[in-house]
């Protein structure tokens, strides 16, 4: 079968499609009436409680004269506030995403010395098995990096003997070697992809042992290997940021669903991948500077404010960008008046913009991040505050470090292994019972018809 043909949208699959479309529809009211939490989220856009964790917690509001108020987010790994981990890591140290991944594996901070011990493990790791980039990476390379990293996740499984083997030390193991190699399978599928699809130049780095995973990911990106030490730093801190974010986000939970049927690592973290994948999940950064490349072209003088007011209020219409009537980056499902990861990401971009003498357009984030709350909160009937969130300041920050697009998700995804095999772990170890939510069924029961006396 041809490309074209296997891809082919024929009127048989047309006819099918308003089939399946009518038999899927089912009236929105109907969540109300049987008070089912769509998304898993209640009116207020609670979360609903479907497992409890000690890896890390999430907290927008506090508890003020027996009320619940909107306060300033913050976020904690294992207890210790992120804020407090950013700030704690010597400004000379690349490695303060190793040593998050370290607390949040074995929920304490690591001594100097075990910290050493773990970039080691994790350096001993970066090495694929013997021809994988050439027959697995190289042959087929998909247009989406999250698609190349779940096959190469997924096609691992069949280098481990031990594959299927649940105990806590083997699954540990994996979960170091996929955290470990994940910086090259995202960048080498990267690069095969640019080669055979762009006709780039192929360069294949191979790591050095004396680098943090930040480090490789620049490392094996660019041509010359090199990079500064600000580059290296700010792309740490996002790692750091990205890491972890309480268990409900939508590939965290993935990976317990997934989990808890006893499938091996390799099955859990793809799905986990899968869902990153989604742009309602890890590709907001990537609508973001998408957004700001329309801005900039549409608005003359960036340091107009009612230019920059006028384009965001025809955002939130649907007259700007996509017409989906959103101004990306800003707002969060959890976070109402600040969220922590923002905050601590700012002061750095700031760094970069300066060395990269991007400053001019940094002050375009910085008048919008100003305005868009106000005007959301103006032109939209809101229940919570609005700040910028992660994604508002990462984009920027990706580009400024002259990251491909296409690597913008598979970055969180570096980021988030940490996290996911945490959870991995947890459900492992403490889990015990499939995960198995029931489903209302809200249709009719019908008597089969036979064939000769179906209406035509």
């Amino acid at each position: 079968m041809s490309e074209d043909n296997f891809s082919a949208i024929t009127p048989e699959i047309m006819s099918l499609s308003k089939l399946c479309s009518h038999a899927s529809s089912i009236d929105p009211e109907l969540y109300t009436k049987y008070d089912v939490k769509r998304g898993l989220r209640d009116l207020n856009g609670r979360g609903v409680l479907v497992g409890l964790t000690e890896i890390s917690d999430v907290n927008a509001k506090k508890l003020v004269n027996g009320e619940l108020v909107p306060c300033d987010g913050e976020l904690y790994y294992r207890g210790i506030n992120v804020q407090d981990l950013v700030r704690g890591i010597p400004s000379d140290s690349h490695f303060g995403y190793e040593e998050t991944a370290y607390l949040l594996l074995t929920g304490n901070l690591p001594k100097e010395a075990e910290l050493k011990d773990f970039c080691a493990l994790l350096a001993n790791y970066r090495s694929l098995p013997t021809s994988f980039v050439r027959d697995i990476i190289m042959k087929a390379p998909s247009r989406d990096m999250m698609n190349t990293l779940a096959r190469s996740v997924l096609t691992m499984y069949s280098y481990d003997k031990k594959a299927d083997d649940l105990s806590p030390e083997n699954v540990l193991r994996q979960c170091l070697q996929l955290i470990s190699l994940f910086p090259l399978l995202s960048v080498y599928g990267y690069q095969a992809y640019k080669h055979y699809h762009d006709n780039e130049s192929l360069f294949i780095h191979v790591p050095e042992a004396k680098y943090s995973t930040a480090e490789t990911i620049l490392h094996l990106l660019r041509a010359d290997g090199r990079f500064s030490p600000l580059e290296a730093k700010l792309l740490d801190i996002a790692l750091i940021l990205h890491a972890e974010h309480g268990g409900g986000n939508n590939s965290t939970f993935t990976t317990h669903l997934v989990s808890s049927s006893g499938t091996d690592t390799y099955s859990a973290i793809a799905a986990a991948i899968g869902s990153l994948k989604g742009p309602k999940h890890g590709g907001a950064n990537l609508k973001v500077v998408r957004m700001f490349d329309d801005m900039e072209e549409t608005i003359k003088d960036w340091e107009d404010e009612d230019a920059v007011a006028d384009y965001l209020k025809g955002l939130l219409h649907g007259e700007r960008f996509d017409k989906a009537g959103l101004i990306y980056g800003m707002g969060h499902a959890i976070y109402s008046l600040s969220d922590p990861r923002a905050q601590v990401f700012r002061s750095y971009v700031d760094r970069l913009a300066n060395e990269k003498g991007r400053q001019k357009e940094l002050g375009l984030y910085k008048m919008v991040e100003r305005l868009a709350p106000r005007i959301i909160t103006e032109e939209r009937r809101i229940y919570k505050g609005v700040s910028p969130n992660i994604d508002f300041y990462s984009g920027f920050c990706y580009r400024m470090l002259g990251l491909p697009e296409e690597l913008y998700t598979p970055i969180f995804a570096i980021a988030r292994i940490a996290g996911w095999s945490a959870h991995r772990l947890d459900e492992v170890i403490s889990g015990g019972k499939i995960m198995r939510p029931a489903y209302m069924y809200v249709g009719t029961h019908r008597e089969y018809v036979p064939m000769e006396e179906r209406d035509n």
